[in-house]
């Protein structure tokens, strides 16, 4: 796209798109190629749209670019974000983009991109900020409008099973070198690259379990952007390298693949797959000393299996514009000591507002209960006392917005360290050491400041942090979905262990149901603010499961699972939490309906096994039979949880 600062250019080479070089083309043309012949669509499509203009006028910009009337290009509008299936277009085009979901905005940024029908659209990160079920929306939006436009599609992606969902080749980057590319089949079926193997073994895939194993990582970091490597750029991280692999760089390897050709830059390719494994057994819990321990809550004594949290008929209510929007509704979830709770559902769902409120940055409705350890706890976190204060602490998903760019390391650490008044000098500096130590940060990068770290570091400096006054509960919110999958196995594992050794409590948010699966012990469905479905991970995911459960699940896309049928299709938006439908709240885009009783009466939470809460009028019997799960795994699976074990 020519889009490089100016301090950079390419050295070398051609790009070529609708046969012309990029490289070659003046400023006009540069222009009119941008306009008519290529496309892009970022990541944060909140931020790709203006904030001043209304959809409309940003939509038809598009069009009137590429010559069309105000008239015509407004007519144009209207039809282009049919195509892209946003329901009452009409309404969307005269709103803003904040008025919007994110899946919303998403499908205009692509309504504006395909608007001048495209030779080349570039997709960068599309999906990572979207939830299960609209991803999948998007995903078969953009494979549906490749076939009717004929467009090609560069795919940008760190989400390994987007891709071999959506892509008929793939290309592997390290270090800005391409060192396997091929047919996706053959590539993720038999890789041929020891990069492309670490990272296919990083993914949480279905069935796997903190308990049962660690996820696979990949030893070491990217070396520096413009540093010169004789050899293999790949042979520092690597566990096939030997004395060849650092003095001569491989050539590109090509073998005739099931589906086509596929090229590797590494001199022993055919072993690829031989690559030893990193340890996967879950180690048993361990204290700060490294001796073996179980873990016993510092501040109360408490064994594994004691509620720490527990709130009770929680509610938030906001006030917009004169208008009551109930953001929670009537939630009662419960916490135990060393226990991972994962909350689900499409945004918009209250699971970042049920956060906030346990962790006193929001104020509940009136008859919402909070508790620590059986002590009511101040709605507002001003009103707590430092030890409360201490025992909830959270790690946001973005580590930029929540970290000090002024200071170093050491001075981020440190300012939650001098919040304890029994730290000092020598004691605070032991208990940095021991910070340090446990999140896996080198020494080395205590003086550093923020933006001089990658993304995975910057996570760790933020999870120290949390965990600088021996919290209780740590709230997790989506503290992966940025990170490739090398880095997220690492933090979850990172997570894990900190769990073991520590007894501390998670409340883990995540769009991505494979990493709820790996981390948390049980699960909480949320839709409209209103609790669906609660219960053991294994038993949430094998089914029985609730309707709005099971279509979400359908969405996730993951590698090497076994099909488990179509994909279920919700119907429309979520419904507006300032008017919610009566009755059952996801009556109004249930695919499994039975009628008026839906419409009319709240259904009560009915028991699908241990510890396994189902709300719906289907009685949990026809759900299995409907689903077909296997009821006798439930109570198996149901046992998975440490608490219960």
């Amino acid at each position: 796209l020519r889009y490089l600062p100016r301090n950079g250019k390419a050295k070398a080479g051609k790009i070529l798109i609708a046969g012309q070089d990029v490289q070659a083309l003046d400023a006009d043309a540069l222009r009119t190629m941008r306009a008519t012949a290529i496309s892009m669509v970022y990541q944060d499509p909140g931020r790709a749209l203006n904030p001043s203009m209304t959809i409309a006028r940003q939509v038809a910009e598009a069009f009137e670019a590429a010559g069309a009337s105000r008239s015509e290009a407004l007519a144009r509008t209207l039809e282009m974000l049919r195509r892209v299936r946003i329901s009452a277009p009409e309404r969307v085009m005269d709103s803003y983009p904040h008025q919007l979901s994110g899946g919303m905005q998403q499908r205009v940024v692509i309504a504006m991109a395909l608007a001048s029908n495209p030779a080349l659209l570039i997709l960068d990160e599309p999906t990572t900020g979207l939830d299960a079920t609209v991803e999948a929306e998007v995903l078969d939006l953009v494979a549906q409008l490749r076939k009717e436009l004929g467009t090609a599609v560069l795919f940008i992606s760190h989400n390994l099973a987007v891709i071999g969902r959506m892509c008929e080749r793939v290309g592997v980057l390290y270090a800005g070198r391409l060192v396997e590319e091929g047919a996706t089949q053959d590539v993720f079926a038999r890789p041929r690259h020891p990069y492309t193997v670490g990272l296919l073994r990083c993914l949480p895939s279905p069935g796997r379990s903190k308990e049962r194993e660690r996820l696979d990582t990949i030893a070491g970091q990217l070396p520096a952007p413009g540093s010169l490597t004789q050899g293999c750029i790949y042979a520092d991280r690597c566990r096939l390298a030997d004395e060849r692999c650092r003095r001569e760089a491989p050539p590109p390897h090509r073998v005739a693949g099931a589906h086509g050709d596929q090229m590797s830059r590494c001199h022993y390719h055919e072993r690829a797959m031989e690559l030893p494994r990193t340890s996967t057994e879950a180690p048993a819990p361990r204290g700060l000393d490294g001796t073996a321990s179980v873990p016993v809550d510092a501040a109360s004594g408490a064994a594994p299996g004691a509620h720490v949290l527990r709130a009770e008929r929680v509610s938030k209510t906001f006030h917009v514009a004169g208008v009551a929007l109930r953001a929670v509704d009537d939630v009662s979830l419960d916490l135990a000591s060393g226990e991972t709770l994962g909350l689900v559902g499409e945004s918009g769902s209250g699971k970042t507002t049920l956060a906030k409120l346990m962790l006193g940055l929001l104020s509940p409705d009136a008859g919402s209960i909070l508790e620590l350890d059986g002590t009511p706890l101040p709605a507002r976190v001003t009103s707590r006392n430092g030890e409360q204060v201490k025992s909830l602490q959270i790690v946001f998903q973005n580590p930029d917005s929540a970290l000090n760019r002024a200071h170093s390391v050491k001075r981020l650490i440190g300012r939650a360290l001098s919040r304890l008044a029994a730290l000092r000098g020598a004691a605070q500096d032991e208990r940095l050491a021991a910070l340090t130590t446990a999140v896996r940060l080198p020494d080395r990068y205590l003086g550093a400041r923020t933006r001089q770290l990658s993304g995975g570091l910057k996570q760790r400096v933020a999870i120290a942090r949390a965990f600088a006054g021996e919290p209780r509960v740590v709230v997790c919110d989506e503290p992966t979905s940025a990170l490739d999958v090398s880095v997220q196995a690492s933090i979850l594992n990172l997570l894990a262990d900190l769990q073991r050794e520590r007894g501390v409590s998670y409340v883990f948010i995540s769009h991505d149901l494979h990493v709820v699966r790996y981390l948390s012990d049980r699960i909480a469905v949320l839709y409209l603010g209103r609790l669906l479905e609660v219960g053991p991970a294994g038993a949430v995911f094998d089914g029985p499961h609730h309707p709005y459960t099971e279509a979400l699940l359908s969405s996730a896309p993951a590698l090497g699972a076994p099909a488990q049928g179509e994909r279920i299709r919700l119907s429309g938006e979520m419904p507006s939490a300032a008017s919610p439908p009566s009755g059952c709240v996801f009556h109004t885009r249930c695919p499994r309906k039975l009628g008026a009783i839906c419409e009319e009466q709240d259904p009560p939470f009915a028991a699908a096994g241990a510890r396994h809460q189902i709300r719906c009028h289907i009685p949990i019997e026809d759900l299995r039979t409907l689903q077909g799960a296997n009821g006798a795994a439930h109570n198996e699976t149901a046992g998975d949880a440490p608490h219960e074990a």
